[in-house]
């Protein structure tokens, strides 16, 4: 007990509480009550919010991080991505990113990709 008189303070006494739920509930209780806080933060929050956590988060975790981290869970997430979706899927968004790019480059930014890529085969 961290402070006088037996109380408990505010940190242990939610590490207890904590715990006991813990031991009270399953992973579907867990959840259950992620997807509703989800719902409720999406209902109270905006696209500039989500982008502003999720550059914390990324600036974070890039400090905490070395390249073998990201190479690991790219492949992790790569190899989840394709055993859930097929060649229809793949295709899809390949158009998708194809439009995508050929709104914001013009003809020169195609040429010096195709330079780049040919430099590099006969490297």
């Amino acid at each position: 007990m961290a402070q006088d008189n037996n109380k408990m303070s505010r940190e242990e006494a939610g590490k207890k509480g904590g715990e006991a739920t813990s031991n009270n509930h399953d992973k579907e209780f867990y959840q259950e009550i992620g997807q509703k806080g989800g719902e409720a933060t999406s209902k109270n929050h905006d696209k500039e919010f989500y982008q502003e956590i999720g550059e914390k988060g990324g600036e974070a975790t890039s400090k905490n991080h070395d390249k073998e981290f990201y190479q690991e869970i790219g492949e992790k997430g790569g190899e989840a991505t394709s055993n859930n979706h097929d060649k229809e899927f793949y295709q899809e968004i390949g158009q998708k990113g194809g439009e995508a790019t050929s709104k914001n480059h013009d003809k020169d930014f195609y040429k010096e990709i195709g330079q780049k890529g040919g430099n590099r085969r006969s490297s």
